[in-house]
Order: structure tokens, then C-alpha cells, then sequence
């Protein structure tokens, strides 16, 4: 591997951040007691289990099993926020050579998971990863973020075609089945997709937008070619998940993240079908595979989203952590889905800006809301760029060591 690990590791121990700094030899015990603690538990889960190695705890816990504690880990959690991948962006400057180099993603993936003990390790990568091989190229500006030529025709559209995920994106695949082995039993690997509307928001738009006035217009002027573009990108993105768990990813989350600036009504036209059309795919072919839906901004929309089929909806920081469940129940119930549903979430990333007493008491306000069953611990959204690696820590510790009633 083409970097400086050794840097890395030294980083990752002594905890270097330009916001938070320690003491290296405290932040080294922290790290240590993180993965000794996660290694004793995966002995005591392998032996518990008479010889059989259990899945792991945050597959468990999305499928609504009852589990020793609840599982924890953050969106965005490999990236900016940590010293060890800036220092790794020296080498490696762009986005897409950190997530297309397969030993680089691996390294990047591994991260926080190192630093952090997390219960589940996700790819590092983008949800535009697999456009190219649709046809449809981009670029990532550092400053200005995603980039592609927008589409807004008909000959646009016949331009696109159907992924072939092994020869389009080989490195996801690598990189999938090298963290496969790298991680233990007991931690979960993380796969994702993009939806088809958030994605064809860029593709529309051509870059980041805040208005989507672009596709808003063509959805209410030419929706037959907004819903062709549509179900291109929902065929494609199902192939895509379906070659992340064929090279071993246990649970694939959908990020639908821009769905949340479209009415009910419109949401239901043309977010909620594209992502059950990938959703029941995955069902079909892989019924053991939970999945999970994120929209950012999603409270008028969450029993919608529990209609699609999602084992597991993530809630933003929004919602009230009660109130969510309540309503996911209910949003299940309608679409005639059995089950109450699991839930991820929902600290606000701008609590790991507080002190550590506040962080403590509202991740515990939301464990104890949520309950013992079918919960994952997470943000309500990625963890900011800013955000101290101390108290990244300190919110995945504390959650690691909460204990309902009954949990051992």
C-alpha cells in the first residue's frame, strides 16, 4: 500500500486535531481501551454463541433482534474531521483517487473503525461513484463539490445505459471484499447507493444546487423525461447495490438526501417508487440483506418513507426520537408491512460541538427513547468537518456504554 501508515497510525493514537488537542499519551489509552474492549467483546459474542459466530450486532439490531446493546456508528464518520485522513490527502489530493484507489479506500474506511471502535465500517466512497459507468461523467471540485454536465434533453438520456458494475467500478469491489477480511466478525460493513432523484438533482442542475429550480422546472414541465432519466438511474443503482453485497457488504443504506425539498405529493411521484424499485430488488435477491433509507430535512415525510419497504429508516436530527418510531410504525402499517420498523439516529453533528456532559445527556435522551430493540445509533446527518476527534469519541464510548434494562 502506496502510504504512510505508520503516520496514520501515529495520528490515529495520539489523536492530533487542530480544535481538540490531547495529551498523546491519553488519546493512545483511549484508542487502546477501544479496541480492547471491542476485541473482548467480539471473543465473548463468538464464544456466547457455542462455536457459531454470530452476525453482527448492527446487522442484528437493523433487523430488529434483540441485542446486548445498541450499535453505533456516524455518517460521514471516515473523512475531513480526522487528522489521519488530511494528513492522507497530502499524498492523495483528489476525492476520487482516495475512493477509487482500492488500498486507499480501504485505508480511509478503516479509520475512524480503528479509532473509534465503531459497530459498522462504511465503504468510503460517493454516492456518484457509479455514474460513469452509466455514461454520464463528473468531476469533484475540493471547493465546489460535485460536477457534471447537465441533462436536461432527450438526447441527453439516450446517452445513458446500464451500469456493469464489475467493469465500471472494480475498485468498490476490491475494496469491499479486502475490508471484508480486514474487519472482525462482530463489526458490520456498510454499503451505499444514491437514490435516483438526489442523484438526478446533479444531474439536472450540474452541481450542487439550493433552490433545484432545474429539475423542479423539468418535473413540472416534462416529467416524462424527469421520469426517464429516473428509471435509468434506478436501474443502474440497483445493479450497483447488488454487486456492493455480492463482494460483502452485510446492510446497504439509500441516500435520497435532496427528496426532503419535494412536497407529499411529489415525493410520492418521484422519490418514493424509484427507491422501492431498489429496494425490493434487494429483497428479492438478498431477503437477509437490511437496508436503510436517509433523507436530510425528512419530517413531513417519514411515514412515506416507511411505506417503501426500508428495514430501517434514519431520522434527522429533526424528529423527535419517540414521536419517529410512533410514526414509522404507523407508516409500515399503512403500506400493510409487518413489523414496527427499525430506526437509526438522530443526534444533531452540532452537539459534538457542546461539552461532553451535553453530548452525554442527549445521546442518552435518545437511546432511551428509541428502546432496546431495532435501533442503530448514529447523527442525524454526517459529522462536520470541524468536529474534534475527542468528542467523536466520546459520543460513540458513550452510547457503547449504555445499557437498558435487561441488556448485559
Amino acid at each position: 500500500m502506496n502510504l504512510s501508515t505508520a503516520a496514520c497510525l501515529l495520528a490515529l493514537a495520539t489523536g492530533a486535531s487542530a480544535f481538540a488537542p490531547q495529551p498523546s499519551s491519553s488519546r493512545t489509552a483511549a484508542t487502546t481501551a477501544n479496541m480492547a474492549a471491542s476485541t473482548a467483546e467480539d471473543t465473548e459474542t463468538k464464544s456466547s454463541s457455542k462455536g457459531a459466530t454470530k452476525d453482527p450486532l448492527l446487522i442484528r439490531a437493523a433487523r430488529g433482534e434483540k441485542t446486548e446493546r445498541t450499535p453505533v456508528w456516524m455518517m460521514r464518520q471516515a473523512g475531513r474531521h480526522m487528522q489521519c485522513y488530511r494528513d492522507l490527502c497530502k499524498e492523495h489530493k483528489t476525492f476520487r483517487e482516495r475512493s477509487e484507489i482500492p488500498e486507499v479506500a480501504v485505508e480511509v474506511s478503516l479509520q475512524p473503525w480503528r479509532a473509534y471502535s465503531t459497530d459498522g465500517c462504511i465503504l468510503f466512497s460517493d454516492i456518484l461513484t457509479p455514474l460513469p459507468g452509466m455514461g454520464v461523467e463528473f468531476d469533484i471540485d475540493e471547493k465546489v463539490g460535485p460536477v457534471v454536465e447537465p441533462m436536461r434533453t432527450w438526447d441527453d438520456v439516450k446517452k445513458m445505459h446500464l451500469i456493469d458494475p464489475s467493469t465500471a467500478a472494480p475498485f468498490t469491489g476490491e475494496a469491499l471484499r479486502t475490508l471484508r477480511k480486514e474487519l472482525p466478525d462482530e463489526t458490520a460493513l456498510l454499503g451505499f447507493v444514491g437514490c435516483p432523484y438526489t442523484l438526478a438533482t446533479y444531474l439536472v442542475e450540474g452541481k450542487t444546487s439550493k433552490e433545484y429550480l432545474e429539475i423542479k422546472k423539468m418535473a413540472f414541465t416534462e416529467p416524462d423525461l424527469l421520469h426517464a432519466i429516473l428509471k435509468n438511474l434506478a436501474e443502474s443503482i440497483t445493479e450497483y447495490a447488488l454487486f456492493q453485497i455480492e463482494a460483502g457488504a452485510q446492510l446497504i443504506q439509500i441516500f435520497d438526501s435532496w427528496a426532503g425539498h419535494l412536497s407529499a405529493r411529489d415525493y410520492d411521484t418521484f422519490a418514493a417508487p424509484y427507491q422501492k424499485m431498489i429496494l425490493d430488488k434487494i429483497k428479492e435477491k438478498h431477503p437477509e440483506i437490511p437496508t436503510v433509507v436517509y433523507i436530510k430535512h425528512s419530517g413531513a415525510l417519514i411515514e412515506r418513507m416507511a411505506g417503501t419497504g426500508a428495514d430501517v429508516v434514519s431520522l434527522d436530527w429533526t424528529v423527535d426520537m419517540a414521536e419517529g418510531r410512533e410514526r414509522i410504525a404507523a407508516g409500515r402499517a399503512k403500506a400493510g408491512l409487518k413489523g414496527p420498523g427499525g430506526v437509526q439516529g438522530n443526534l444533531d453533528p452540532g452537539l459534538l460541538f457542546g461539552s461532553q456532559e451535553t453530548i452525554k445527556e442527549r445521546a442518552e435522551e435518545i437511546l432511551k427513547k428509541a428502546g432496546p430493540t431495532g435501533h442503530v445509533m448514529n447523527l442525524g446527518h454526517g459529522i462536520e468537518a470541524a468536529t474534534s476527534e475527542e468528542n467523536a469519541n466520546f459520543f460513540i464510548q458513550t452510547v457503547r456504554n449504555f445499557r437498558h434494562e435487561g441488556q448485559e
